[in-house]
C-alpha cells in the first residue's frame, strides 16, 4: 500500500523584547541560573502581570507578514498543567481569541495555511545533570515572550517543512522581532505527524514530536516517525495519539506522555489581565511601517543594481549581511564589487571565526576603503584580501596597515621594467617557449615578475611591460 504523510507545525518563537511579557525582568540569554526572575514570573502569591506593549506590536507584525487577520478584540487564557519548570502551575496563553488567524503563505510553490498565531509566556528550563543524576530548574526563561504559530496540516515531506521554517526564520529576522537562534531556543518547532493511505481524505491519528532543535533533527525525526507509523499500521497495529521525545543521539523518538486535548488543560479566561482591544489605526500604522523583507530585497538588488539571482540570494541570506552590503554601496562602492567581496573574503572570514554577519567587527567604511584602494590601483586584489583578513577582527585602519607593512602596489613602470629584464635574462627557455606559441610560458614569466616584486606589482603593468620587452627582443 502507498502511504501519504501529513504534517502540521507548531512553532514557538521567542520575541526580541528587552523585558519579559508580563514583568520588567530582562530577557537576556545566558545569565546565571535563577537571576532573571521576580515575583511575577515565578508566580508568587499576589503578584500581578502587566502586558508588555512591545510584545503586542511584534505579534501584530508577525501576523501581518503571515497574511493573518489581526484580531481587534483578543484576550488571554490560563492553560493549567503541573510541571516542574512552570512555577505557577499554569501558563498565560491565548486559546479562544488569538491575536492572528486564518493566514496563508506561499513557500516553494506550496500554499501553507496559518491556523492561528497567539501570544504566550515561556516556561522555565529543566537541566539534567548525568553526573549527579539530578534535575535542576532554571526559571530565567519563565515569562520570556513567545508567539506560537500553528499551521494547517499542509506539509507532505520533510523538505517542505524545512523550506517553510527557513522562510519563517528569514522573515522574522527581517521583521526584527526575533533572532531565531535555534541553538539558544529562540525558534523551537513541534511536529504533528500522521500517515494515511494515498488518496484518502481522512486524517490518521497524529503524534507530536518534541525536542527538535535543528533542521537536521527535524528531517530525521519526520523520516523516522513516518516509517514507524507505517510499519505499525502495516503490521495490523494502531497509532496512539501521544507526545514523543526525539533523541538526537539514538536517532529515534520515544513516548513522553499521552497527547492532551484542550479540555485536559482546563482553559479559562485569565482573570488578572483585561481583554486586549486594538484600533484599526494601530494595525494600519504597523502595516505601513513593515520593513522590507528578503524577497523584496532580492528583487530590488537585481532590478536596481543588476545583480544575478545567486548574488541577491546570498546577500539577503542574513539581514545583517544585506544591511552591510547596502551601507557599503552607499559609500560609493561599485555594487558588484561589494557583492563579490562580501560573498568571498568576508564570508570566508565569518566561517573561519564561527561568526554571523551581525557579530563581526568589520564595518562598511573599512570594506569600502579596501575596494577603493583596489580600484585606484594602490593594492592588488590578493594583497587586499590579506589586508581584509588582518583587520577583520578589529576593524583596523586599512591605510595604516598598508603603510606599516609596505603593501602598497608597485605601479612604477620603470621599476617593473628592471625586474622584467632580470626575469627574461634568467629564464631564456621560457622566453623561447613563449616565442614558439606556448601561452603557459607567458603566465610563468608573469608569476616570476610578481614573485620578485613580492606580489605587490600591478598585474596590468607587469603584463604590459613584459609584452613590450618580449616584442623588442
Amino acid at each position: 500500500m502507498n502511504w501519504e504523510t501529513v504534517i502540521g507545525l507548531e512553532t514557538h518563537v521567542e520575541l526580541a523584547t528587552k523585558s519579559k511579557i508580563f514583568c520588567a525582568c530582562t530577557t537576556a540569554f545566558g545569565g546565571a541560573p535563577n537571576t532573571h526572575c521576580c515575583p511575577v514570573c515565578t508566580g508568587m502569591p499576589g503578584a500581578l502581570p502587566v502586558l508588555n506593549g512591545k510584545v503586542v506590536e511584534y505579534a501584530v507584525r508577525a501576523a501581518l507578514a503571515l497574511g493573518c487577520t489581526v484580531t481587534r478584540y483578543s484576550r488571554f487564557d490560563r492553560k493549567n498543567y503541573f510541571y516542574p519548570d512552570l512555577p505557577k502551575a499554569y501558563q498565560i496563553s491565548q486559546l479562544y481569541l488569538p491575536i492572528g488567524r486564518d493566514g496563508t503563505v506561499e513557500v516553494g510553490g506550496r500554499t501553507v495555511g496559518i491556523h492561528e498565531l497567539h501570544m504566550e509566556e515561556d516556561a522555565g528550563k529543566l537541566i539534567h545533570d548525568p553526573w549527579t543524576e539530578q534535575t535542576k530548574i532554571d526559571y530565567n526563561r519563565c515569562g520570556v515572550p513567545l508567539i506560537e504559530i500553528v499551521t494547517e496540516p499542509d506539509f507532505r515531506t520533510a523538505e517542505e517543512v524545512v523550506a517553510y521554517l527557513e522562510w519563517l526564520r528569514e522573515t522574522l529576522q527581517y521583521l526584527g522581532i526575533s533572532d531565531c537562534k535555534m541553538q539558544e531556543g529562540s525558534l523551537r518547532c513541534d511536529v504533528n505527524l500522521s500517515v494515511r493511505p494515498a488518496g484518502s481524505d481522512t486524517l490518521g491519528t497524529r503524534t507530536e514530536l518534541k525536542n527538535l532543535s535543528s533542521f537536521k533533527a527535524i528531517r530525521r525525526a519526520i523520516g523516522y516517525e513516518a516509517r514507524r507509523q507505517i510499519e505499525r499500521l502495516e503490521a495490523g497495529g494502531r497509532v496512539v495519539q501521544e507526545t514523543r521525545r526525539w533523541d538526537e543521539n539514538k536517532d529515534a523518538s520515544y513516548p513522553m506522555r499521552s497527547k492532551e486535548d484542550a479540555q485536559d488543560y482546563r482553559y479559562f479566561p485569565e482573570p488578572d489581565l483585561p481583554p486586549l482591544e486594538l484600533s484599526e489605526a494601530y494595525i494600519q500604522a504597523l502595516r505601513a511601517s513593515q520593513p522590507e523583507l528578503a524577497a523584496a530585497k532580492r528583487a530590488r538588488y537585481q532590478a536596481v543594481w543588476g545583480l544575478g539571482s545567486y548574488d541577491a540570494e546570498m546577500l539577503t541570506s542574513q539581514k545583517a549581511l544585506a544591511r552591510f552590503f547596502e551601507e557599503t554601496v552607499a559609500l560609493r562602492a561599485e555594487p558588484k564589487q561589494a557583492a563579490n567581496w562580501l560573498m568571498g573574503p568576508v564570508l570566508a572570514q565569518l566561517s573561519a571565526h564561527g561568526l554571523e554577519a551581525r557579530d563581526m567587527a568589520l564595518t562598511p567604511p573599512t570594506l569600502a576603503r579596501l575596494i577603493q584602494l583596489v580600484k585606484e590601483g594602490r593594492l592588488n586584489r590578493n594583497t587586499a584580501v590579506r589586508v581584509c583578513e588582518a583587520v577583520f577582527e578589529t576593524d583596523g585602519d586599512v591605510d595604516a596597515y598598508v603603510a606599516a607593512h609596505g603593501l602598497a602596489q608597485v605601479s612604477d613602470a620603470g621599476l617593473v621594467a628592471q625586474v622584467v629584464e632580470q626575469v627574461l635574462s634568467a629564464n631564456e627557455k621560457s622566453v623561447a617557449d613563449y616565442r614558439s606559441g606556448k601561452e603557459k610560458a607567458f603566465g610563468f614569466l608573469v608569476g616570476q615578475v610578481m614573485r620578485q616584486l613580492r606580489g605587490q606589482a600591478a598585474p596590468a603593468v607587469v603584463r604590459q611591460v613584459l609584452l613590450e620587452q618580449l616584442a623588442e627582443q
